[in-house]
């Protein structure tokens, strides 16, 4: 069951003054490469996550060959590694901040930065995105999403973290699209203002599609970060692509 969105609204962000990164209004007219395939992945994965009764460890998952589970394990970003952002640029958003690859642009449109919201009528359109970033040749996306926390799941209090939605593997019933190949699945614990914050970190591949995705809450918010490139990037460029993922950081 798709669930229906109203998103936050945002405040204009801002960027960290010792950052490089600039927006550059007019690359919305440069082509598309993929755009509407790959964006409906990652709307399914972060925007519209599907509440589905058969868990996301499928049996592409779980009852592959020796070969495939050997594949599978090759693809464990922490086996792999993670690459060091502090020198990347750096966007401040409305509550949280990520680290963009090198040679990424901001292709947000102008209109997205207005509230966050496009008005048609008496009515108020939210915007799917926080924040977009993607490669000169637009093949891969990096992508913030901010929602109510109860439109992930209902809770009777305000959810302050996102073990509150559950388990790392209850979670994913959220986050990973039914039917996708979930290659690594992690808790990760951040201390900040002297308390610890958890991130829930998910991999995995979907229609030829390779995903990595952060996901914390702060104050009732959900912030999802996700970052996906053709599957046959991944070998290339999936070290840079997750650890922007990975960079993301509730304020």
């Amino acid at each position: 069951m798709a669930v229906t969105l109203r998103l936050p609204l945002l405040s204009p962000p801002f960027y960290d003054q010792t950052a490089n990164l600039r927006r550059q209004p007019h690359l919305h007219k440069l082509p598309q490469l993929s755009c509407s395939r790959r964006d409906a992945i990652i709307l399914t994965s972060l925007v519209l996550p599907a509440i589905s009764l058969a868990p996301p460890w499928s049996a592409a998952a779980t009852d592959s060959s020796e070969k495939e589970k050997a594949n599978v394990s090759s693809r464990n970003p922490f086996l792999n590694g993670i690459a060091n952002t502090k020198s990347w640029s750096q966007y401040i958003g409305d509550g949280f901040s990520i680290r963009v690859p090198p040679l990424f642009d901001d292709i947000m449109e102008p209109e997205d930065y207005n509230g966050g919201l496009t008005y048609y009528g008496d009515k108020a359109k939210p915007k799917p995105f926080a924040a977009r970033f993607a490669s000169p040749d637009r093949s891969e996306i990096l992508s913030v999403v901010i929602k109510p926390s109860n439109l992930l799941k209902i809770t009777f209090l305000e959810a302050a973290d996102i073990t509150d939605l559950g388990s790392l593997k209850e979670a994913a019933k959220i986050f990973v699209p039914g039917g996708a190949s979930l290659y690594s699945a992690r808790a990760i614990k951040v201390k900040a203002e002297e308390k610890l914050k958890t991130y829930y970190f998910y991999e995995f591949g979907v229609d030829k599609q390779h995903v990595a995705l952060v996901a914390a809450i702060n104050s009732g918010k959900a912030y999802i970060a996700g970052a996906t490139a053709p599957e046959m990037n991944w070998e290339n460029d999936g070290v840079t692509l997750r650890s922007s993922a990975i960079s993301l950081s509730v304020v």
